[in-house]
């Protein structure tokens, strides 16, 4: 095995944490802070033309003020199944429709609901590490059979693994960060 074979299991060691960082960031566009955002919407799913269909996908979704959310159905027939989807969705929204638009205002965050919030940032974060750790494990496991195989030396794997604990430290780090600043969001700091 040469340096390329390890760079190869760099690139990929990195690629698996950046997905896990990137699944966070997805998960944690739909935590509701303040301000609208269409994304906490993201997983509503609307009883329509007989199946269960996401929402953007039959709405238009827009914000035109911070604490408001505006659904402009493509078929005004399913105005009433978007406004029913969109209060069973367990967000704490309570749209409501003119029969042209449904309108979604965003209720002031009480402190209970931003701690748990919160805790929610909290869990999230946590499984984005437990990802990362876990690829560092697979890396390492790999590492110590390509030295038992013995095709590379105890240097070049004491050198990998410094590498793999490199990149872990660095995609832990822009996990803390994240947390970090959606907890400023949430709580205000």
């Amino acid at each position: 095995m040469d340096v390329n074979d390890l760079k190869g299991l760099y690139a990929e060691v990195n690629k698996r944490m950046s997905t896990a960082l990137q699944h966070l960031q997805h998960e944690f566009a739909g935590v509701r802070t303040g301000r609208a955002s269409v994304n906490i919407l993201d997983g509503v799913m609307v009883d329509a033309y007989g199946s269960k269909m996401p929402l953007n996908q039959l709405a238009g979704l827009s914000v035109p003020e911070p604490t408001l959310i505006v659904a402009q159905p493509f078929d005004h027939s399913q105005l009433g199944a978007i406004e029913k989807a969109i209060r069973a969705a367990g967000l704490g929204l309570n749209p409501a429709n003119d029969g042209k638009i449904v309108r979604i205002p965003l209720p002031a965050l009480t402190e209970e609901r931003r701690k748990e919030l919160s805790k929610l940032v909290h869990k999230l974060s946590e499984e984005a590490r437990n990802s990362v750790r876990q690829v560092r494990r697979d890396a390492n496991d790999r590492l110590k059979k390509i030295l038992k195989d013995h095709k590379i030396s105890e240097d070049d794997e004491k050198k990998g693994l410094d590498e793999v604990q490199r990149l872990t430290d660095s995609h832990i780090k822009q996990i803390d960060d994240l947390q970090k600043k959606k907890d400023g969001e949430l709580l205000g700091k």
